[in-house]
């Protein structure tokens, strides 16, 4: 095969990663409102359940992978090496979960002992995140090469100051409590590393991936029917799962997402000569094939993210792989006027993450509370489907001013 076709940008891989994030934004505002249908919401623990806010951050985990052999290949068309591209991941990981750190450790609010209120902790964070992570311009001249890492040095300081004087409402210090973003870095280092030892070898790629599931399946504790163990239930402390814990596998979920897109993309680039039809044939029945999968293993097994149950893993495994294989005809097709819309969410990904803390970081240094009518049904709906547009508007226009985070 040749990896000269990874060179190209995917354009369905970054509207798949702008959908995702742009339903994110979505369902992470229904804080503020209530009323909220429950099929929109997570699951509680326990429930046997998936809503639309439990297939996000799973479908995000897909596009990474799917954007791993891209990004890789890129950098070995390029003339980087595999030392040096190894650093790459390696810093990548460590911006992931620096940034997952001050945003996890926020979600526990402030003790009122703490020098400032939760809103400036917000946007001194977004300050420091912009100033470090920022995606500066080539230096021009000596100065402006100074100038740019004066800004990265005042970022450090800024996040070095947070992480010193930050107290949790119980009086604890700032942890290692990384989020959201800390488990997609360290998902993102374990595939990456795998991708870069086995590069586009699809068979060994499907037999990790295999294992991923394999683990997944045996190690989730059936339903009570059953039995209510898992197939694998050492005792604590053991060997194996200390192994898992270590090399950050966990239960395999959260793997098989990522691993399971990076073999879509290597399949998509194999098979890029095929026709339309055949791709859009072969791509929804690979959905359904995940989807029965999903069906029989909820015979054994409750639906749930929470605990990463292997039900879920199917069942959104193919909502991904259908999504994909229907935006890569989209964009065959010539149909992406529409993704103008949402392109930032999609190329300027984890500044769109950021700019929500700043709103509500205004929100909460300026005390402005949202009428109650903007609040609960409908409208809460419609309040925060405006949010999530406002806040993609927001990116383009950082975007425009230089201001775009890159790791």
């Amino acid at each position: 095969m040749d990896r000269n076709n990874y060179s190209y940008r995917n354009l369905a891989i970054d509207m798949l990663r702008a959908l995702t994030m742009f339903i994110m934004i979505f369902v992470n505002d229904f804080w503020k409102v209530h009323d909220v249908p429950h099929w929109l919401e997570h699951a509680k623990y326990g429930e046997d359940f998936m809503g639309l806010a439990d297939i996000v951050f799973p479908s995000f985990l897909f596009a990474v992978g799917m954007s791993i052999p891209y990004a890789i290949e890129r950098r070995f068309s390029k003339g980087y090496s595999a030392e040096s591209t190894l650093g790459h991941i390696l810093s990548r990981t460590l911006a992931l979960l620096v940034m997952g750190a001050f945003i996890g450790n926020s979600e526990f609010r402030l003790s009122p002992d703490a020098p400032y209120p939760i809103g400036v902790y917000w946007f001194l964070m977004a300050i420091g995140f912009i100033a470090v992570w920022n995606q500066y311009p080539k230096p021009a001249t000596a100065g402006q090469h100074r100038l740019f890492g004066l800004f990265k040095l005042v970022g450090i300081v800024i996040l070095a100051y947070l992480a010193f004087t930050f107290r949790s409402p119980q009086g604890a210090v700032f942890s290692t409590y990384s989020s959201i973003l800390g488990a997609i870095g360290w998902t993102y280092l374990v595939c990456a590393v795998v991708y870069l030892m086995n590069r586009d070898r699809l068979k060994y790629l499907l037999v990790i991936w295999s294992l991923c599931v394999l683990i997944c399946l045996t190690g989730t504790p059936l339903r009570d029917a059953f039995g209510g163990h898992a197939i694998i239930d050492f005792p604590k402390g053991n060997f194996y799962n200390g192994m898992l814990a270590i090399l950050h596998v966990g239960n395999g979920a959260l793997l098989s997402f990522t691993m399971g897109g990076m073999l879509l993309s290597v399949l998509s680039v194999r098979f890029a000569d095929r026709s339309g039809s055949w791709k859009l044939r072969t791509g929804l029945l690979t959905a359904v094939a995940l989807l029965a999968a999903g069906v029989v293993s909820h015979q054994f097994f409750i639906v749930a993210k929470i605990g990463g149950t292997p039900p879920w893993v199917f069942y959104v495994m193919a909502i991904s792989v259908a999504g994909y294989t229907l935006l890569d005809r989209l964009v065959a097709g010539g149909y992406t006027k529409w993704f103008a819309v949402i392109r930032p969410a999609g190329t300027a990904t984890l500044t769109t993450y950021l700019v929500p803390y700043v709103f509500y970081g205004f929100a909460d240094v300026t005390g402005i509370v949202l009428p109650d009518w903007l609040t609960y049904g409908f409208m809460g709906l419609v309040n925060c489907l405006c949010f999530a547009f406002v806040v993609i508007g927001v990116t383009w226009i950082m975007e425009k001013l230089h201001l775009k985070l890159k790791i």
